[in-house]
């Protein structure tokens, strides 16, 4: 990258937020499905975010295009928009949560579904400091840990983007 994290206390801070993203993102999600905001009506969300979803699967498969070319400038700004993305799935996500009530899955395969979206929301935690750590290693140019990382961190976060799709297409139809 152009520009590298090199100060060893910038790097301990980046460190530590890092860890305190991996917790309050999930923690708070979990708070605001408590909260009940009554009077809004944004039940067009859950098109937009699993388009988002849809979305961010692209834009991370050419983002592994970009660097199996060897486009270094193009993989670095596809993984930022990737990121963007991702911010813009969760606050839509959490919005429409907290001014919805659940929809329960009444299709046929219920047991497909619920190990879909669990799975999907497990990994969907996992994949933030995942991702967030993949990041910093290639910011501190430290491109062997990059590479290491990105073993893990991108076919889950490409699962969680493509299976937040499957999700949303199986539960639509319940959608009142």
């Amino acid at each position: 990258m152009s520009t590298t994290l090199n100060d060893p206390k910038k790097v301990k801070q980046a460190r530590t937020l890092i860890v305190a993203l991996s917790v309050v993102i999930p923690v708070v999600v979990a708070v605001l499905f408590k909260v009940q905001i009554d009077g809004v009506d944004l039940t067009f969300l859950p098109k937009i975010y699993a388009g988002i979803n849809g979305l961010t699967a692209i834009v991370l498969i050419m983002a592994l295009v970009a660097i199996k070319s060897k486009n270094m400038n193009l993989h670095r700004n596809l993984i930022r928009v990737a990121l963007l993305l991702s911010l813009l799935f969760l606050a839509a996500y959490v919005s429409y949560h907290a001014t919805s009530s659940p929809t329960e899955y009444k299709g046929d395969v219920p047991g497909i579904y619920y190990t879909l979206l669990i799975s999907h929301i497990v990994l969907s935690v996992a994949v933030i400091p995942m991702v967030l750590f993949t990041y910093l290693a290639a910011w501190e140019g430290r491109f062997d840990a990059h590479k290491k990382w990105t073993r893990f961190s991108f076919p889950i976060w490409l699962y969680v983007a493509v299976s937040g799709v499957v999700v949303y297409f199986m539960i639509s139809p319940f959608y009142v």
